[in-house]
């Protein structure tokens, strides 16, 4: 998979992408992170891209024609590519929507700045706004960041325990189970005698029964999403964990 980020901060990717996981899945050819800066594509001798926004307010704006121009030309290197830029007005990135991009070839993410973008990028452009929730970053440079790393991640290839993946938070609409390491005792602190036990299915079932117990106390939002979605065994223990949930509400 390719990702080409469009930003005037390209600097900010050098250790991103030589770093971890996605460092070494980089090294293999697996996947692929280009950052290209914006200011190549301004066409002025300062390499400015931002002015003063019509009828006045604070703060700059990202010119379109810089900006549409980029688009264009990156995005006809190569294979189709999903555009996206990062802005509060997009979808929500979560699991699902991550294994959705996953599916792409590429992906292009253009990174705001300062006050945003000229409206009529996205009149122009095909490019599709992402959000990754309700706050406010200096840039879109983390958030693309963020999205590289969630959608990376479940490329095949990527991680090397596919396993890992799969039993992952939110992957089956639940948090994640608690995890412990050496030593047996930390302080007063003991790991579960169960996980010690070498049961399997003891371990299993008290891995789910962490898990379910910290989605309906913690994340009850998660539960209400995938109760169509959860095996017989899960909503029973969320049964047991919330006995005034109302499986009804949920049933269509």
């Amino acid at each position: 998979m390719h990702f080409d980020v469009l930003t005037i901060f390209p600097q900010l990717f050098d250790a991103f992408r030589t770093t971890g996981v996605l460092g070494k899945a980089i090294e293999r050819g697996v996947v692929a992170v280009e950052a290209h800066d914006l200011r190549g594509w301004a066409d002025n001798k300062w390499k400015q891209l931002d002015d003063e926004p019509y009828g006045g307010g604070a703060g700059m704006v990202l010119q379109a024609p810089p900006v549409l121009e980029a688009l264009r030309d990156i995005g006809s290197r190569g294979e189709s590519a999903r555009m996206i830029v990062l802005g509060p007005r997009g979808r929500v990135l979560d699991q699902a929507f991550a294994e959705e991009l996953a599916c792409e070839e590429r992906l292009v993410i253009l990174c705001g700045r300062y006050e945003g973008f000229d409206e009529r990028v996205f009149e122009i452009s095909s490019v599709e706004e992402v959000s990754l929730g309700d706050f406010i970053l200096g840039g879109g440079e983390v958030a693309a960041m963020a999205v590289i790393e969630v959608v990376a991640r479940l490329v095949p290839g990527v991680v090397g325990d596919p396993e890992s993946v799969a039993a992952d938070s939110f992957e089956r609409g639940l948090l994640d189970h608690p995890s412990y390491t050496r030593p047996p005792e930390v302080g007063d602190c003991r790991v579960p005698e169960v996980l010690l036990s070498g049961n399997h299915e003891a371990i299993r079932r008290w891995r789910l029964e962490r898990s379910v117990e910290a989605t309906v106390t913690r994340r009850p939002d998660l539960v209400n999403k995938n109760w169509k979605r959860y095996p017989d065994e899960v909503r029973e223990l969320v049964l047991q964990f919330a006995p005034d949930f109302d499986p009804e509400a949920n049933a269509d």
